[in-house]
Protein backbone atom coordinates (compact mmCIF):
# COMPACT_ATOMS: atom_id res chain seq x y z
CA UNK A 1 0.00 0.00 0.00
CA UNK A 2 1.30 3.43 -0.91
CA UNK A 3 1.99 5.34 2.26
CA UNK A 4 0.95 8.53 0.48
CA UNK A 5 -2.71 7.57 0.99
CA UNK A 6 -2.56 7.94 4.81
CA UNK A 7 -3.66 11.26 6.33
CA UNK A 8 -3.18 12.04 10.00
CA UNK A 9 -6.21 13.93 11.32
CA UNK A 10 -5.48 15.75 14.60
CA UNK A 11 -8.49 16.78 16.68
CA UNK A 12 -7.56 19.79 18.83
CA UNK A 13 -10.91 20.62 20.41
CA UNK A 14 -11.58 20.13 24.10
CA UNK A 15 -10.75 22.26 27.11
CA UNK A 16 -9.49 19.59 29.51
CA UNK A 17 -11.81 20.75 32.29
CA UNK A 18 -10.62 17.97 34.62
CA UNK A 19 -7.16 19.56 34.53
CA UNK A 20 -8.32 22.99 35.73
CA UNK A 21 -6.62 25.26 36.87
CA UNK A 22 -3.70 24.24 34.63
CA UNK A 23 -5.92 23.82 31.58
CA UNK A 24 -7.95 26.92 30.61
CA UNK A 25 -10.07 27.97 27.65
CA UNK A 26 -7.21 30.26 26.61
CA UNK A 27 -4.60 27.49 27.01
CA UNK A 28 -6.14 23.98 26.91
CA UNK A 29 -4.10 21.02 28.12
CA UNK A 30 -2.92 19.98 24.64
CA UNK A 31 -0.87 23.21 24.41
CA UNK A 32 0.70 23.08 27.89
CA UNK A 33 4.44 22.45 27.69
CA UNK A 34 4.30 20.28 30.78
CA UNK A 35 5.58 17.08 29.23
CA UNK A 36 9.37 16.92 28.70
CA UNK A 37 9.22 20.57 27.61
CA UNK A 38 6.87 19.77 24.73
CA UNK A 39 3.13 20.08 24.39
CA UNK A 40 0.93 17.01 23.91
CA UNK A 41 -0.09 18.47 20.53
CA UNK A 42 3.52 18.56 19.31
CA UNK A 43 4.17 15.03 20.57
CA UNK A 44 1.05 13.81 18.73
CA UNK A 45 2.12 15.29 15.39
CA UNK A 46 5.69 14.03 15.78
CA UNK A 47 4.73 10.42 16.48
CA UNK A 48 2.55 10.22 13.36
CA UNK A 49 4.85 11.97 10.87
CA UNK A 50 6.45 8.82 9.50
CA UNK A 51 3.28 6.79 9.02
CA UNK A 52 1.52 9.56 7.09
CA UNK A 53 2.44 12.15 4.52
CA UNK A 54 -0.49 14.52 5.02
CA UNK A 55 -1.73 16.19 8.19
CA UNK A 56 -5.15 17.77 8.72
CA UNK A 57 -5.63 19.77 11.93
CA UNK A 58 -9.26 20.25 12.97
CA UNK A 59 -9.70 22.87 15.67
CA UNK A 60 -11.80 25.82 16.65
CA UNK A 61 -11.54 29.55 16.20
CA UNK A 62 -10.22 29.97 19.78
CA UNK A 63 -7.17 27.75 19.42
CA UNK A 64 -6.17 27.71 15.75
CA UNK A 65 -3.37 30.26 16.26
CA UNK A 66 -1.80 28.07 18.94
CA UNK A 67 -2.05 25.08 16.59
CA UNK A 68 -0.48 27.03 13.72
CA UNK A 69 2.42 28.09 15.94
CA UNK A 70 3.19 24.46 16.75
CA UNK A 71 2.69 23.24 13.16
CA UNK A 72 5.15 25.88 11.93
CA UNK A 73 7.91 23.86 13.67
CA UNK A 74 7.39 21.07 11.15
CA UNK A 75 8.54 21.26 7.55
CA UNK A 76 5.58 19.25 6.25
CA UNK A 77 2.64 21.22 4.85
CA UNK A 78 -0.70 20.76 6.57
CA UNK A 79 -4.36 21.60 6.12
CA UNK A 80 -6.15 23.50 8.87
CA UNK A 81 -9.93 23.22 9.26
CA UNK A 82 -11.18 25.89 11.66
CA UNK A 83 -14.58 25.34 13.25
CA UNK A 84 -16.58 28.46 14.06
CA UNK A 85 -18.12 26.59 16.98
CA UNK A 86 -17.35 23.07 18.27
CA UNK A 87 -19.91 20.50 17.07
CA UNK A 88 -18.31 17.39 18.56
CA UNK A 89 -16.22 14.68 16.89
CA UNK A 90 -18.64 13.27 14.27
CA UNK A 91 -18.74 16.62 12.45
CA UNK A 92 -15.03 17.36 13.00
CA UNK A 93 -14.06 14.05 11.39
CA UNK A 94 -16.61 14.54 8.60
CA UNK A 95 -14.92 17.85 7.66
CA UNK A 96 -11.56 16.05 7.40
CA UNK A 97 -13.16 13.33 5.27
CA UNK A 98 -14.76 15.89 2.94
CA UNK A 99 -11.33 17.54 2.60
CA UNK A 100 -9.76 14.21 1.55
CA UNK A 101 -9.90 11.90 -1.46
CA UNK A 102 -12.42 9.05 -1.12
CA UNK A 103 -9.74 6.34 -0.88
CA UNK A 104 -7.53 8.23 1.59
CA UNK A 105 -6.99 6.38 4.86
CA UNK A 106 -7.67 8.73 7.78
CA UNK A 107 -5.85 8.13 11.04
CA UNK A 108 -7.83 10.05 13.66
CA UNK A 109 -6.09 11.04 16.89
CA UNK A 110 -6.88 13.46 19.69
CA UNK A 111 -4.10 15.98 20.30
CA UNK A 112 -3.88 15.49 24.06
CA UNK A 113 -2.87 11.86 24.62
CA UNK A 114 0.44 10.40 25.79
CA UNK A 115 1.66 7.29 23.93
CA UNK A 116 4.88 5.46 24.77
CA UNK A 117 6.41 2.58 22.81
CA UNK A 118 6.81 3.83 19.26
CA UNK A 119 7.45 0.44 17.59
CA UNK A 120 4.31 -1.06 19.14
CA UNK A 121 2.34 2.02 18.13
CA UNK A 122 3.48 1.88 14.50
CA UNK A 123 2.75 -1.87 14.41
CA UNK A 124 -0.83 -1.25 15.58
CA UNK A 125 -1.28 1.50 12.99
CA UNK A 126 -0.10 -0.77 10.17
CA UNK A 127 -2.62 -3.44 11.23
CA UNK A 128 -5.34 -0.79 11.29
CA UNK A 129 -4.41 0.56 7.86
CA UNK A 130 -4.55 -2.95 6.42
CA UNK A 131 -8.07 -3.48 7.80
CA UNK A 132 -9.15 0.02 6.74
CA UNK A 133 -8.17 -0.89 3.19
CA UNK A 134 -10.67 -3.76 3.49
CA UNK A 135 -13.42 -1.20 4.22
CA UNK A 136 -13.60 -1.64 7.99
CA UNK A 137 -13.85 1.15 10.55
CA UNK A 138 -11.09 0.60 13.08
CA UNK A 139 -10.97 1.55 16.73
CA UNK A 140 -8.05 0.92 19.08
CA UNK A 141 -8.60 -0.76 22.44
CA UNK A 142 -6.28 -0.39 25.42
CA UNK A 143 -5.97 -3.29 27.87
CA UNK A 144 -7.16 -2.06 31.28
CA UNK A 145 -4.60 -2.08 34.09
CA UNK A 146 -7.07 -1.00 36.79
CA UNK A 147 -10.86 -0.60 37.21
CA UNK A 148 -10.98 2.88 35.63
CA UNK A 149 -14.32 4.75 35.78
CA UNK A 150 -13.20 7.66 33.59
CA UNK A 151 -13.15 5.74 30.28
CA UNK A 152 -15.70 4.03 28.06
CA UNK A 153 -15.12 0.31 27.40
CA UNK A 154 -15.15 -1.93 24.32
CA UNK A 155 -16.32 -5.52 24.77
CA UNK A 156 -14.54 -7.68 22.20
CA UNK A 157 -13.84 -11.14 20.85
CA UNK A 158 -10.63 -11.34 18.80
CA UNK A 159 -10.83 -8.29 16.45
CA UNK A 160 -14.62 -8.17 16.56
CA UNK A 161 -16.48 -5.63 18.68
CA UNK A 162 -19.34 -7.14 20.68
CA UNK A 163 -20.49 -3.88 22.31
CA UNK A 164 -19.45 -0.43 23.44
CA UNK A 165 -20.12 0.48 27.07
CA UNK A 166 -20.39 3.88 28.72
CA UNK A 167 -18.14 4.94 31.61
CA UNK A 168 -19.00 2.41 34.35
CA UNK A 169 -19.28 2.65 38.11
CA UNK A 170 -16.44 1.09 40.13
CA UNK A 171 -18.24 -2.24 40.68
CA UNK A 172 -18.88 -2.68 36.94
CA UNK A 173 -15.33 -1.61 36.06
CA UNK A 174 -13.99 -4.29 38.41
CA UNK A 175 -16.13 -6.90 36.62
CA UNK A 176 -14.81 -5.72 33.22
CA UNK A 177 -11.24 -6.00 34.47
CA UNK A 178 -11.82 -9.50 35.85
CA UNK A 179 -13.56 -10.76 32.69
CA UNK A 180 -10.57 -9.84 30.53
CA UNK A 181 -12.44 -9.23 27.25
CA UNK A 182 -12.91 -5.49 27.72
CA UNK A 183 -10.67 -2.72 26.41
CA UNK A 184 -10.56 0.92 27.34
CA UNK A 185 -11.87 2.99 24.42
CA UNK A 186 -8.81 5.00 23.34
CA UNK A 187 -10.48 7.56 21.05
CA UNK A 188 -8.13 6.61 18.17
CA UNK A 189 -9.71 5.60 14.85
CA UNK A 190 -8.70 4.60 11.32
CA UNK A 191 -10.79 4.26 8.14
CA UNK A 192 -11.20 5.36 4.55
CA UNK A 193 -12.67 8.83 4.13
CA UNK A 194 -15.38 7.53 1.81
CA UNK A 195 -16.30 4.62 4.11
CA UNK A 196 -16.77 6.92 7.10
CA UNK A 197 -18.91 9.36 5.12
CA UNK A 198 -21.13 6.58 3.75
CA UNK A 199 -21.68 5.19 7.25
CA UNK A 200 -22.37 8.67 8.63
CA UNK A 201 -24.85 9.37 5.84
CA UNK A 202 -26.66 6.10 6.55
CA UNK A 203 -26.69 6.32 10.35
CA UNK A 204 -26.87 10.10 10.96
CA UNK A 205 -28.06 11.72 7.72
CA UNK A 206 -28.67 15.10 9.36
CA UNK A 207 -25.09 15.30 10.66
CA UNK A 208 -23.83 14.26 7.23
CA UNK A 209 -25.90 16.79 5.26
CA UNK A 210 -25.37 19.79 7.54
CA UNK A 211 -21.63 19.07 7.81
CA UNK A 212 -21.41 18.77 4.02
CA UNK A 213 -23.20 22.08 3.53
CA UNK A 214 -20.95 23.81 6.07
CA UNK A 215 -17.83 22.32 4.49
CA UNK A 216 -18.82 23.30 0.94
CA UNK A 217 -19.23 26.92 2.09
CA UNK A 218 -15.84 27.05 3.88
CA UNK A 219 -13.50 29.94 3.16
CA UNK A 220 -9.84 28.86 3.23
CA UNK A 221 -10.73 26.19 5.78
CA UNK A 222 -12.77 28.52 8.01
CA UNK A 223 -16.36 27.39 8.60
CA UNK A 224 -19.41 29.61 8.87
CA UNK A 225 -20.93 30.05 12.35
CA UNK A 226 -24.63 29.97 11.37
CA UNK A 227 -24.20 26.91 9.15
CA UNK A 228 -22.18 25.18 11.84
CA UNK A 229 -24.92 25.73 14.41
CA UNK A 230 -27.23 23.66 12.19
CA UNK A 231 -25.03 20.59 12.74
CA UNK A 232 -26.19 18.25 15.53
CA UNK A 233 -23.48 17.98 18.21
CA UNK A 234 -22.75 14.26 18.50
CA UNK A 235 -19.63 12.19 19.01
CA UNK A 236 -18.26 9.71 16.47
CA UNK A 237 -18.89 6.97 19.04
CA UNK A 238 -22.63 7.64 19.26
CA UNK A 239 -23.05 8.57 15.60
CA UNK A 240 -21.16 5.73 13.93
CA UNK A 241 -18.84 3.46 15.90
CA UNK A 242 -21.45 2.06 18.30
CA UNK A 243 -23.94 1.41 15.48
CA UNK A 244 -21.97 0.35 12.43
CA UNK A 245 -21.77 -3.31 11.43
CA UNK A 246 -18.28 -2.86 9.96
CA UNK A 247 -16.16 -2.27 13.08
CA UNK A 248 -12.91 -3.95 14.04
CA UNK A 249 -10.81 -3.34 17.14
CA UNK A 250 -7.00 -3.42 17.23
CA UNK A 251 -5.41 -4.08 20.64
CA UNK A 252 -3.07 -1.28 21.66
CA UNK A 253 -0.01 -2.92 23.20
CA UNK A 254 1.68 0.48 23.48
CA UNK A 255 1.42 2.52 26.68
CA UNK A 256 -1.47 4.98 26.46
CA UNK A 257 -3.03 7.65 28.63
CA UNK A 258 -5.47 10.41 27.73
CA UNK A 259 -4.10 12.43 30.68
CA UNK A 260 -7.72 13.24 31.33
CA UNK A 261 -7.33 13.67 35.08
CA UNK A 262 -4.76 14.78 37.62
CA UNK A 263 -4.41 11.14 38.70
CA UNK A 264 -3.06 10.23 35.26
CA UNK A 265 -0.87 13.37 35.16
CA UNK A 266 0.46 12.43 38.61
CA UNK A 267 1.33 8.90 37.44
CA UNK A 268 3.02 10.23 34.31
CA UNK A 269 5.10 12.85 36.15
CA UNK A 270 6.16 10.45 38.91
CA UNK A 271 7.31 7.95 36.26
CA UNK A 272 9.37 10.79 34.78
CA UNK A 273 11.11 11.39 38.15
CA UNK A 274 9.06 14.43 39.17
CA UNK A 275 9.90 15.33 42.82
CA UNK A 276 7.73 13.42 45.33
CA UNK A 277 7.83 13.39 49.13
CA UNK A 278 7.85 10.41 51.53
CA UNK A 279 4.03 10.33 51.59
CA UNK A 280 3.78 10.46 47.78
CA UNK A 281 2.60 14.08 47.58
CA UNK A 282 3.64 16.23 44.61
CA UNK A 283 3.55 19.89 43.56
CA UNK A 284 2.78 21.07 40.02
CA UNK A 285 3.35 24.59 38.77
CA UNK A 286 5.74 26.12 41.28
CA UNK A 287 9.24 25.65 42.68
CA UNK A 288 8.20 27.38 45.92
CA UNK A 289 9.07 25.28 48.98
CA UNK A 290 5.96 23.28 49.87
CA UNK A 291 5.50 20.98 52.84
CA UNK A 292 2.67 18.47 53.23
CA UNK A 293 1.85 17.44 56.83
CA UNK A 294 -0.48 14.57 57.71
CA UNK A 295 -1.69 13.88 54.17
CA UNK A 296 -0.79 11.29 51.53
CA UNK A 297 -1.17 11.01 47.75
CA UNK A 298 -2.03 14.68 47.38
CA UNK A 299 -1.36 17.05 44.50
CA UNK A 300 -0.92 20.78 44.95
CA UNK A 301 -1.56 22.62 41.67
CA UNK A 302 -0.31 26.20 41.59
CA UNK A 303 -1.08 28.90 39.02
CA UNK A 304 -0.81 32.69 39.28
CA UNK A 305 -4.54 33.12 39.99
CA UNK A 306 -5.70 29.78 41.43
CA UNK A 307 -4.51 27.13 43.84
CA UNK A 308 -5.95 23.64 44.22
CA UNK A 309 -5.11 20.88 46.68
CA UNK A 310 -6.38 17.53 45.52
CA UNK A 311 -6.47 13.99 46.84
CA UNK A 312 -5.19 11.98 43.88
CA UNK A 313 -8.05 9.45 44.08
CA UNK A 314 -10.65 12.25 43.77
CA UNK A 315 -9.31 13.57 40.46
CA UNK A 316 -12.57 12.98 38.55
CA UNK A 317 -14.30 15.53 40.82
CA UNK A 318 -12.27 18.44 39.42
CA UNK A 319 -14.79 18.63 36.57
CA UNK A 320 -17.45 19.60 39.12
CA UNK A 321 -15.25 22.49 40.30
CA UNK A 322 -14.97 23.61 36.67
CA UNK A 323 -18.73 23.36 36.17
CA UNK A 324 -19.37 25.44 39.32
CA UNK A 325 -17.05 28.18 38.02
CA UNK A 326 -18.77 27.95 34.63
CA UNK A 327 -22.20 28.45 36.24
CA UNK A 328 -21.09 31.80 37.68
CA UNK A 329 -19.20 32.80 34.48
CA UNK A 330 -15.94 32.98 36.42
CA UNK A 331 -13.00 34.73 34.73
CA UNK A 332 -10.83 31.87 36.06
CA UNK A 333 -11.87 29.64 33.16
Amino acid sequence: MAISSVTHVVLTGGIGSRLWPLSRKTLPKQYLELFDGESLFEKTVTRNLNISNKTIVVGNIENYKMSNAIMSKFEKPFTHIVEAVPRNTAAAIAFAAFASKPEDILLITPSDHIIEGNDLYISALKQAIELANQDYLITFGVKPIKPEIGYGYIEFEHQNVIAFHEKPNLETAEIYLKNGNYFWNSGLFCFKAEKFLKQLEMLEPEVFLTSKEAWEANKNGFLDYEMSMNIPSISIDYAVMERSKDIKVIPAHFEWSDLGSFESVYDYLVNKDHPIDANRNIVIGTSMHTTFVGVKNCILIYTTDALMVLQKENSQEVKQVYQQLESIASPLL
